[in-house]
């Protein structure tokens, strides 16, 4: 049954459940202690100042941001230490540069010495120092400079000579990790993450250039790493709300899934035996990065609006922009979701479900609204 608070609310909406999201904090800050590194959050998933502040701490430190936009909107708020990690566009450099010249202190990241030189040219003409990390590709997930790639030496040569330019070290991000299948290939994988970003800081060194900092990160290879011997900061993001990729990966369970999309039964397909829902490929996303797992969770599991576990058998089948289409599997009828019945839908991936929305409605364990907490976009 509908909780009676949530009954006002518009849908969809997004549902975060307090608790969770706190344990799951809780457990990345353990795990960072055990590990013996320094946690940088990534705050591309929540994009929410609340949220950082719990990740963070109550006093703004150190987080990782993926858009200018987010550098600017918790710049405002009172971070100052963050890493833009993605490869800095030329024309970026001018609004890291006006952000730093505020009093924040925005890190670079790059791959390429096109690059370095644009952020060497930035710096200088703005009279300001500037740092920046480079990237390094550690399994050919996207982009990076392999650790023995002669590109490294030359890319960080020209950082390190540049007058207005820092070089803060190494940074990666295991992103082939997301194609492991068990708990022993995501210990290898996390393994090989460490290897060669350590490595890369290693031939650095060996060329005479100072490399401070190495940092790794993906919510599954912190979760897995046996030692992160050689390195000195930990990234990672989505696992303050995890989602339905996350358990498919074995890294959490499904119980641990703080985000939820809350919905409404719009109608009946009765010749079809399929519910529709007001969530579709906007409120939902289209992702289905559980496709190749164990469980194909569709394009979401479906809950009970206050929560609990998902209905056996229930996941979202298909989306349209605005439209969701459930099946129903046998032993399940249309009088179990009348229409104007609410819902709740897991998310495949954290991140991209919550892209669509401007808030987060935050409910205790039993589903009752708490507050709302406002939410970034853009780039």
């Amino acid at each position: 049954m509908t909780a009676p608070d949530l009954a006002g609310l518009a849908t969809p909406c997004l549902l975060l459940d307090r608790d969770r999201m706190q344990a799951n904090i809780d457990r990345m800050n353990a795990r960072a202690d055990e590990l013996g590194v320094r946690l940088r959050p990534h705050v591309k998933t929540c994009k929410s100042t609340d949220i950082a502040r719990l990740m963070a701490g109550a006093e703004p430190s150190a987080i990782t941001v993926s858009t200018l936009r987010e550098a600017e909107y918790f710049a405002a708020a009172g971070f100052t230490d963050m890493v833009y990690a993605v490869s800095i566009a030329p024309q970026g450099v001018e609004r890291v540069l006006a952000l730093n010249a505020r009093g924040a202190n925005v890190q670079v990241l790059l791959d390429a010495p096109e690059t370095a030189r644009e952020v060497a040219a930035g710096a200088a003409a703005a009279g300001q120092t500037l740092h920046a990390w480079i990237e390094i590709d550690v399994d050919g997930h996207r982009a990076g400079l392999p650790p023995d790639d002669p590109l490294l030496i030359d890319v960080a040569r020209m950082l390190h000579e540049a007058p207005d330019v820092r070089l803060a070290g190494v940074l990666t991000h295991a992103g082939g990790a997301y194609d492991r299948r068990s708990a022993t290939e995501l210990e290898r994988h996390a393994e090989q993450e460490r290897r060669r970003c350590v490595r890369a800081a290693r031939n650095l060194a060996a060329a005479g250039i100072p490399c401070p900092e190495v940092s790794v990160g993906s919510t599954p290879t912190a979760l897995s790493a046996r030692s992160l011997e050689g390195v000195t900061e930990l990234r990672a993001g989505v696992y303050v709300f995890f989602d339905l990729v996350q358990a498919g990966l074995g890294v959490c369970g499904i119980e641990d899934i703080a985000l939820s999309v809350l919905t409404t039964v719009i109608s009946h397909n009765r010749a079809q035996r399929r519910l529709v829902i007001d969530a579709g490929a906007l409120a939902l996303s289209k992702d289905r990065g559980t496709a190749e797992q164990a469980l194909d969770c569709g394009y979401g599991l479906v809950l009970r609006p206050g929560g609990g576990p998902p209905i056996p058998g229930l996941r979202v089948d298909a989306v349209n922009q605005e439209h969701g289409i459930i099946d129903l599997p046998a032993g399940l009828e249309f009088a179990d979701f009348p229409i104007g019945s609410r819902l709740r839908v897991l998310p495949n991936h954290a991140c991209m479900t919550a892209a669509a929305y401007d808030r987060y409605h935050v409910v205790d364990a039993q589903g009752r609204p708490l507050e709302t907490w406002a939410r970034c976009a853009g780039w």
